[in-house]
């Protein structure tokens, strides 16, 4: 059989014309997975109405401090700011081989008495890393808003689930019992730490500020004539224009990249929190104790139509395992800037920051989604924990028969002996772990036959899970969320 033409050739011009978005790649945390709120922060569009509201801030501001300005040139920047025309940015980059001044010459034209000022003083990298900074900004604060509803679907379902035993793990092995709310606190533990370091990401992230070719100030020191006291206001006045408390002190050509590796850690911190969550609920689903949601028509299997495959918590644990690996690529990129700095950072950050964004954004709507539908089975989780209870009780009957005139060695013995019997029918007979059976028909506890169910009623044994719960939610989560009461979760739902 013949191979396909590209397959021989390598060519991709023997590809068939591309008529419409299905004829080219288009990233899956686009298409399928992220929000249109993330898609359109880091949008092309909006990256370039980012430079333009740069270069209004910059043109309005050295007019302010003296420079030959006029208002009538600050105001044609400012009506001509959403008049984008992108096939002529594309045709001028061709030309020019430079995308900040195709940009500029394609404001020009439509701003022609503004053209002679736009970009004064300024390098590239003010308005790139600039828009970079907004965009990271701005993307901080939707992710900051769907962990506040994350927080709040899951402090729902750990209060309503804070009573209910359920066999808790050690290595994965039966262990002590807890209770379903107190499982599931500790995700909720973590996602509170993650807002916690997105609202500190935040609210440190500086603005790059105007800082010239190689970070001296120099092109802005020589227009306003050596004064050093306005050049320092006009980077004041650039940075809180564009929304940001403070900017960096010292930079390169760029702001540090290290900033982005501080973000980084932010973002990437919600995929680590994420997958904890969603292996959790793959296991309970795999014990038939919890699932997530599952839509009346949604089909588990194409082969077997009886599967219920916990599909939404897979693809946390995929996308969580995509961002995790991002994550360390903002270090490696800051530790091979070159002096005041390098253009071996462009692609990558092109690619890395907002996948990034787009990827953290897609797991928090899927990991709200499968909070706000978690459907548990204490009938299933009752059976469960009934099977190991009797042999996590054994301590409590060993010692109500020591208070009731045991010998506390013998008893030791006579419950060693009949655990390791149930153990053996549990595992290698018919599954039924008859230990109480045992005990109750030993005479040497005849003592406590008849208080054996109490003595191994699970909600003895959980301590002070549901206290901690309530405590959690009342002293911690509650208030966290009280304050933030008016955050409104950017619209946005599951696509597939």
């Amino acid at each position: 059989m013949e191979l396909p033409t590209i397959l021989r050739t390598g060519n991709p011009a023997s590809l068939p014309p591309m008529t419409d978005i299905h004829d080219t790649y288009s990233s899956p945390l686009a298409t399928r997975y992220a929000s249109s709120a993330m898609q359109g922060n880091f949008s092309y569009r909006s990256r370039s109405l980012i430079w333009r509201d740069l270069w209004i801030a910059l043109a309005e501001s050295e007019r302010e401090l003296g420079l030959s300005i006029t208002a009538e040139q600050v105001q044609e920047l400012k009506d001509a700011r959403d008049d984008i025309d992108f096939d002529r940015v594309a045709e001028l980059e061709r030309d020019l081989r430079h995308d900040v001044m195709a940009h500029v010459h394609a404001y020009g034209e439509k701003a022609p008495a503004a053209m002679p000022i736009i970009h004064l003083g300024a390098t590239s990298c003010y308005v790139a890393d600039g828009a970079d900074l907004v965009c990271m900004q701005r993307g901080l604060g939707i992710l900051r808003a769907r962990l506040i509803g994350v927080i709040r679907a899951l402090s729902g379902f750990v209060e309503e689930q804070r009573h209910l035993p359920v066999l808790g793990f050690t290595h994965f092995q039966p262990a002590q019992p807890t209770t379903m709310g107190k499982r599931a606190s500790l995700w909720l533990q973590d996602f509170m730490l993650d807002l916690e370091e997105v609202e500190s990401a935040l609210e440190r992230l500086p603005f790059r500020g105007v800082k010239g070719t190689t970070g001296t100030q120099a092109s802005f020191l020589q227009l306003f004539d050596g004064d050093h006291a306005k050049v320092r206001e006009l980077d004041a006045r650039i940075t809180k224009r564009m929304g940001f408390a403070r900017s960096v002190s010292v930079t390169g050509q760029t702001y540090p990249r290290k900033w982005d590796g501080v973000v980084m850690n932010a973002v990437s911190g919600i995929a680590a929190s994420a997958a904890k969550f969603a292996v959790d609920v793959r296991l309970m689903a795999h014990r038939r104790e919890l699932e997530e949601p599952f839509g009346k028509k949604q089909i588990g299997s194409s082969a077997m139509p009886y599967k219920r495959n916990p599909m939404r918590s897979e693809r946390i644990g995929a996308l969580s395992r995509y961002l995790l690996n991002l994550a360390p690529n903002a270090l490696d990129t800051a530790s091979h800037q070159w002096m005041e700095r390098t253009l071996d950072d462009s692609a990558n950050r092109r690619i890395a920051i907002p996948e990034s964004f787009l990827a953290a954004d897609a797991i928090l709507l899927l990991v709200q989604d499968v909070a706000s539908g978690l459907v548990p089975y204490p009938n299933v989780i009752g059976q469960n924990l009934a099977k190991e209870m009797p042999f996590m009780a054994t301590e409590s009957i060993l010692m109500a028969c020591v208070q009731a005139g045991g010998d506390r060695q013998e008893l030791h013995e006579l419950i060693r002996v009949h655990s390791h019997e149930a153990a053996y029918r549990l595992k290698a007979g018919d599954g039924h772990n008859d230990l109480l059976e045992r005990i109750a028909g030993d005479p040497a506890f005849a003592a406590v036959a008849d208080s054996l169910n109490d003595l191994v009623d699970p909600k003895h044994f959980v301590g002070r899970a549901p206290e901690q719960v309530e405590e959690y939610l009342k002293e911690v989560v509650g208030p966290v969320l009280e304050a933030r009461a008016d955050v409104a979760v950017p619209e946005g739902g599951i696509k597939v």
